[in-house]
């Protein structure tokens, strides 16, 4: 059932209540909150996995370990804000010899910003959904959240979000700290709420950037920290491929159809040199002879899979190097094209298929290389395959301009949840500089405050000189307290 207008507004005013109670409590409090909820969806996980696999079409291994990596992403959470360098306090006490003259005493320190709005992804119903990284996020930073529930998985949404409210309320969390809402009406009401202070989103370009452009259009605008997907180039130099080629198309095959290319990390482009066509194809047609196809996460996104192949499998320049089919559970399909194609229609670059699909560009020379990266849009990642003598010092600076993650002699689809991960990237890949995963997402629902000559005892406790919640404090320019490590090991996890 969708959520009137009335029960959202209330859910917001909640929220904010909720925020404006616990927005000072102590960095061992708040991550005992994380950390119940991690418990309650740990204790509940067979009945959640058993609802996600009837509404998703996705197979019970696949949900449980992406339940495991989003209870784990809370526990990393809770200890990474037991820490506190996500406070970033600094302290420059009063100097009346301050080279440029008497300095008073200031002190700053990150605030979390309020109630956040979030929109959960279909292809990801755990870690990228009700409890996955923007709410936890923005709930480690001190935030509220209301949750917009992706229409794809509607029930295991409600179920995961009574989980999370009651562990939320079992640990003495202020009432109203998260809830959830359904429906058209109420995502915009959300996203236009005044009392919503940022946005996080995972999802489509076209969706992310309707939301995106509602965001900046408020009279208060806030900011939406979109995931809109991308291509996820790849560039294999001749090296590489005359000495492993067999291993790279074995590789990229496995990348592109995990899933069932539902990942946003899916590599859509593969750049190889030309001449080898036809072993490409053999090499590809023989990986998929042991290929198991699966249903689509929803009949709307099987149509817009079928409508995006299609679309770029009838431009000119472009034929089709494997034949793949839209049966309910889809075949791949692999397209070609070239170099001078591209460069006539820049477009064949930036054409996403959600879906089992992916386009092998022949290239004649690597000097065409970084000029062919140059015209590729904002990418989550992109991948070097490349030998270690190989010259890809042009071309490596090319693929750092356009995405936020590039590899080396790797492949994209697994996105571990750590301290250094970031996973965004220039437009249209996000609509922001941060990352949704790892710990320094923390950081994109916290605003920095100063604090000018307040006598000690008003000071924000991570400001004071007694330093009552120990934390790192950057003072008078030296930092005192940091190098403490939290001793959780990183998990592996699909985007």
């Amino acid at each position: 059932m969708n959520t009137t207008i009335e029960e959202l507004n209330a859910r917001v005013e909640a929220a904010h209540g909720a925020f404006e109670k616990g927005r000072a409590a102590d960095p061992q409090v708040r991550a005992s909150w994380l950390e119940a909820v991690a418990t309650g969806l740990e204790n509940g996980g067979s009945a959640l996995v058993e609802l996600a696999s009837r509404e998703t079409h996705l197979s019970t291994p696949r949900l449980e370990g992406e339940l495991k990596r989003t209870v784990f992403q809370l526990r990393l959470f809770a200890e990474e804000i037991r820490q506190g360098e996500h406070f970033d306090a600094t302290i420059d006490h009063a100097d009346a010899r301050w080279g440029m003259g008497p300095r008073p005493d200031l002190r700053r320190v990150n605030v979390p910003l309020g109630v956040v709005a979030v929109f959960g992804a279909s292809n990801f119903p755990f870690a990228f959904s009700v409890m996955g990284g923007d709410s936890a996020s923005a709930l480690a930073a001190g935030c509220a959240v209301v949750h917009k529930a992706h229409d794809g998985h509607r029930q295991l949404a409600a179920r995961t979000a009574e989980t999370v409210m009651a562990a939320l309320d079992g640990a003495g969390a202020p009432s109203g700290l998260f809830s959830l809402v359904n429906g058209r009406p109420a995502a915009e009401a959300l996203v236009d709420h005044p009392l919503i202070k940022a946005i996080g989103f995972t999802g489509s370009t076209a969706g992310g950037r309707a939301l995106f452009d509602r965001a900046a259009a408020r009279p208060e605008p806030v900011p939406f920290f979109g995931e809109l997907g991308g291509i996820n180039a790849v560039f294999v130099t001749r090296g590489a491929w005359e000495s492993r080629r067999s291993e790279i198309v074995n590789g990229y095959f496995s990348s592109f159809t995990m899933g069932m290319g539902q990942f946003c990390t899916k590599p859509g482009l593969l750049f190889v040199p030309a001449g080898g066509r036809d072993e490409v194809r053999r090499l590809l047609s023989d990986a998929l002879s042991g290929f198991s196809p699966a249903e689509l996460l929803s009949e709307r996104l099987h149509h817009g899979f079928r409508e995006a192949v299609e679309q770029l499998r009838d431009k000119a320049g472009v034929d089709v190097l494997v034949e793949g089919d839209f049966a309910a559970t889809p075949a791949p399909t692999l397209l070609h094209t070239t170099p001078a194609a591209v460069r006539r229609d820049p477009s064949i670059l930036r054409q996403e298929m959600f879906g089992p699909a992916s386009v092998v560009v022949e290239y004649g020379d690597e000097s065409e290389l970084a000029a062919l990266a140059g015209m590729l849009e904002g990418q989550l990642t992109t991948t070097l395959q490349a030998e270690p003598d190989d010259d890809v010092t042009e071309l490596a600076a090319r693929l750092t301009d356009v995405s936020g993650r590039v590899l080396w002699n790797g492949w994209p689809t697994g996105v571990t949840v750590s301290y250094a991960q970031h996973h965004g990237g220039p437009y249209p890949a996000t609509t922001s500089a941060t990352t949704s995963v790892g710990t320094a997402a923390i950081r994109r629902f916290l605003r920095p405050v100063a604090y000018q000559s307040f006598p000690e005892a008003r000071l924000p406790e991570p400001l004071r000189d007694a330093n009552p919640w120990n934390v790192p404090q950057r003072v008078d320019g030296e930092w005192r307290g940091r190098g403490r490590v939290a001793n959780s090991p990183s998990i592996e996890g699909p985007r």
